[in-house]
């Protein structure tokens, strides 16, 4: 599923128009983004929880040449599913 098929989705479930419901999907992710940004989470009851996770520098090779190099340190997106999500999908 892509961001237009999630936009109408929720346009067909809550009787909005699809240019409401997209204004929705993007508030709602970009409220997720800033909670992360901020080094923070986003907590959906039933779905899953949205964190940070730090990932420290390392070294790394060019595959290309075999030449050792540093790769920086940098921070990820985490999702970690809440049960009522994994009863979903194994139910």
């Amino acid at each position: 599923m892509n961001q237009q098929e999630l936009v109408s989705q929720v346009a067909e479930a809550t009787g909005l128009t699809k240019a409401a419901a997209d204004k929705a999907v993007e508030a709602t992710l970009a409220a997720i983004a800033k909670a992360l940004a901020a080094g923070g989470e986003a907590r959906l009851h039933g779905f899953g929880t949205f964190s940070v996770a730090a990932r420290e520098a390392r070294q790394g090779r060019n595959p290309r040449s075999g030449e050792t190099i540093t790769i920086a340190a940098s921070k990820a997106a985490k999702f970690t599913p809440a049960k009522a999500l994994k009863d979903v999908l194994n139910g």
